[in-house]
């Protein structure tokens, strides 16, 4: 092993020009699919929070038949002492999930409504919330003008900056809700505008209109009635088991997860992960072939060299290691220097990438318009572990070009 090293870096240093371009060439194309990926998982983090933070939660509970007839009608009461911390035992999630981390949960109540002020006349959906439960949405850190809504029990509405622009109302305004009651009968009451939030896209401004629970409830006529209970969970992975032992304890209910409720941005979440890879054999792809090439004239230009080597008595299989481990040296430390250019690289956009200037497009797509990417390690390891293996395969055909030599006919060449 220690002659095959000497050999392995002897041939590196022969030909530095050369080996230090195919160093260049490996180190730009490992940096560049590692800054991709944490452009990448930046994307796919916006999806999925966008996702969540969009009144859906983890989880989120409903009373059958209420997303095909979302009404009041297919509420189900909230008992008084609910609280999924408190169900949620260890031995219930697993035994992986000995201490159930839930970050909050948020009852409320969403229906249909129509809003009208002295002008103009739109369709929304009336939320019904408890402000101090509200940390799990997006309504937690939303900018805004004027005031929040104080309590479940606020009679007052906080809407979108875009739904006031088409509504001609301004804090301090009154406007008119209509709705319809568990009876069918319609229910009318005049609201002052709180405030007006700005959401990342103005769908969401223009769908909401928020009010106390309490206060809805009153209006229905249905007290202790809710249409939905979402859960947020601190970590992702949590999900799975949550939503399982939530179904088991609440049978009655329909549990779905945010993919289930959001299936194009389930999809686009899992499109990410294929583009890492997508993005990967695209960029070593081309790499492989200039080192295959480069493997190539290094092994014909030392054939004499491997001739007489051959002729002393070198094993087929010692060649064949020389020619690979000269391939690992050149790919380790390509991939090293690549990794540390793709770490700086990420550390120059880590506070966020400004991508306004796209607002329309990336909030179809459910995401902010500052993109913060993201790191993660085990994407490096993976970079880094799958280059070298892509180093090895690349070095196979040289290898059997080496061993292919006759010794006699090397010699005379």
């Amino acid at each position: 092993m220690k002659l095959i090293l000497q050999l392995s870096v002897r041939n590196i240093l022969r030909n530095k020009r050369r080996n230090a371009m195919l160093f260049a060439a490996i180190a730009v194309a490992v940096a560049c699919v590692a800054g991709m990926n944490t452009i990448i998982r930046g994307f796919q983090a916006d999806m999925m929070e966008g996702a969540v933070e969009n009144l859906t939660g983890h989880i989120k509970l409903y009373a059958p038949g209420y997303r095909d007839d979302p009404s009041i009608e297919h509420g189900f009461e909230l008992a008084p002492d609910f609280a999924p911390e408190a169900v949620l035992k260890a031995d219930e999630v697993g035994e992986s999930q000995q201490h159930p981390e839930i970050l909050g949960w948020a009852p409320r109540v969403r229906i249909p409504g129509v809003i009208m002020s002295e002008r103009e006349t739109r369709g929304v959906q009336l939320v019904g919330i408890d402000p101090d439960a509200e940390e799990i949405s997006f309504l937690a850190d939303v900018p805004f003008t004027g005031e929040q809504l104080t309590s479940a029990d606020d009679k007052r509405v906080f809407i979108g900056k875009e739904l006031a622009k088409q509504l001609e109302t301004e804090v301090g305004r009154r406007i008119v809700v209509i709705s319809q009651g568990p009876d069918g009968r319609n229910r009318e009451r005049g609201y002052r505008v709180a405030g007006l939030f700005d959401a990342d896209g103005t769908g969401l401004e223009k769908l909401y209109v928020f009010t106390g629970l309490h206060a809805l409830q009153s209006l229905l006529d249905s007290e202790q009635m809710v249409t939905e209970i979402s859960i947020r969970l601190r970590e992702e992975p949590e999900s799975v088991s949550y939503q399982a032992a939530l179904e088991e304890l609440f049978n009655q209910l329909e549990v779905l997860s945010w993919q289930q409720l959001n299936p194009q941005a389930a999809a686009m979440f899992l499109f990410a992960d294929g583009a890492i890879y997508i993005w990967f054999v695209m960029m070593m792809s081309a790499l492989t072939f200039g080192l295959i090439n480069t493997l190539i004239a290094s092994v014909m230009e030392r054939v004499k060299e491997l001739g007489m080597l051959r002729a002393l008595g070198m094993r087929k299989r010692t060649v064949i290691a020389q020619v690979v481990v000269e391939s690992t040296i050149v790919m380790a430390i390509g991939v090293a220097c690549g990794l540390l250019l793709g770490f700086l690289l990420y550390l120059s956009v880590a506070d966020g990438i400004d991508l306004s200037s796209f607002a329309e497009g990336m909030e179809m797509a459910g995401m902010r318009n500052l993109l913060v990417p993201r790191l993660w390690i085990s994407d490096v390891v993976q970079v880094a572990a799958m280059s070298l293996v892509l180093g090895v395969i690349a070095s196979l055909y040289p290898a059997w070009r080496a061993v292919a030599l006759k010794p006699l006919e090397a010699l005379r060449t």
